[in-house]
């Protein structure tokens, strides 16, 4: 078995339980970036030098063997350059879904069975993995943790049969406090490690230094404008503002302004109140499940409960095939929450959900706001080019 292990209590215990359940582990500590290259700096990072020496001395503790990986070629191209892209294209990336999709549980998992000869990789996400019976054979469900407080399966939409088959989630039952007393129970080095809460390879927290250092974008001012098309003021850069942000705009306007919508093409940024980013309708590409298949063999509308965002709320929606996909996997399709859902960006993934259990999900491409975001920016264009 070899655990994916990060310098966090988390996956350090995820280590130690399945040493003491007496599976043969092999721990490995995966050097992503070149953020590998720096220490305390950013101590809260996964991806860091203190984080590979925390799981060397966890590893040493447990007494399993201990490598590092380098896959920093997959993961420029599987997860860094899909994440700038996505900024200088104006939508909103999820870097996490991508990393457990095409790295951990594609990469690592292939090198780990080829390499190595483990027939499984182990994370410490909060997730569960179940095998069921079948009409054709066992298959595996991917479910909602315990504590739905730490529940981790929004990033893990992606996985399919073949990768949740030989992925074990060894926390899955498990709630954070328990976690943290079998880390103190076993004396283990990180049992008292703060959290990490930032994207591991931008660990300062500000990504348009990436989009600086790494894509070569140079920020180009250009206008603001409300939703009535009104201009309001002017940007740094267009690529530096996500849909739903409220602070660092630079823009009072007597009451709460948010980023509503934001057009590389135009470099215009659009503001709105809080109810002008509700949305009820929107089309989600890219659509995998996790059986395979739709729920509906025939592809047929469905109901299931969506989210748009870790920890985010769960929505009652229903989701449609559109014309010219069939209701395949990999297709595009319609979802029309039963209430409106705040802040819906286009490159965030939607999860699809049927109780506890994860349906599958996509990235958002568009939502019905947009249209009243658009013609705003047009306006504001046609202003500007009287002038």
């Amino acid at each position: 078995m070899l655990v994916a292990m990060s310098g966090g209590v988390d996956s350090s215990v995820a280590a130690a339980l399945l040493r003491e359940a007496g599976h043969e582990v092999v721990g490995v500590w995966m050097r992503l970036h070149d953020v590998a290259d720096s220490y305390s700096e950013f101590s809260r990072s996964c991806c860091t030098l203190d984080a590979a020496d925390d799981a060397r001395r966890v590893a040493g503790q447990l007494g399993v063997p201990f490598y590092t990986m380098n896959l920093e070629r997959e993961f420029e191209g599987g997860v860094l350059r899909p994440f700038l892209d996505a900024y200088l294209g104006g939508l909103t990336p999820s870097p996490c879904v991508d990393c457990n999709t095409y790295v951990k549980f594609g990469a690592l998992l292939g090198r780990a069975r080829r390499l190595y000869g483990c027939e499984a990789v182990a994370t410490g996400h909060y997730a569960r993995r179940v095998e069921v019976s079948g009409a054709q054979g066992p298959r595996f469900e991917l479910r909602r943790a315990q504590d739905e407080h730490k529940d981790q399966t929004y990033f893990l939409y992606g996985l399919r049969q073949e990768q949740l088959a030989h992925a074990w989630f060894p926390l899955g039952e498990l709630k954070k406090t328990e976690v943290r007393s079998i880390a103190a129970r076993l004396g283990l080095a990180t049992a008292d490690k703060p959290e990490s809460q930032e994207i591991c390879f931008v660990p300062g927290g500000d990504y348009r230094a990436e989009l600086r250092e790494r894509a070569g974008w140079e920020p180009e001012p250009g206008p603001i404008v409300d939703v009535d098309g009104t201009l309001v003021g002017s940007h740094a850069g267009v690529a530096g503002y996500t849909i739903g942000q409220r602070k660092g705009i630079g823009v009072a306007l007597g009451e709460p302004r948010f980023v509503s919508w934001t057009d590389p093409a135009s470099n215009t940024i659009v503001l709105g109140r809080r109810a002008d980013l509700e949305t009820r309708t929107m089309q989600v590409e890219d659509v995998t499940f996790v059986a395979g298949d739709p729920p509906a063999a025939d592809g047929s509308p469905f109901r299931a409960s969506v989210r748009i965002r870790h920890r985010g709320a769960l929505v009652p929606a229903t989701i449609r095939p559109t014309d010219d996909d069939g209701g395949s996997s990999f297709g595009t399709w319609a979802v029309e929450t039963d209430r409106p859902v705040w802040a819906a960006a286009p490159g965030q993934a939607c999860v699809l959900y049927d109780g506890d259990t994860v349906l599958g999900g996509g990235r958002i491409s568009r939502t019905t706001r947009e249209a009243a975001a658009a013609a705003a920016a047009k306006d504001a264009r046609a202003v500007a080019a009287t002038r």
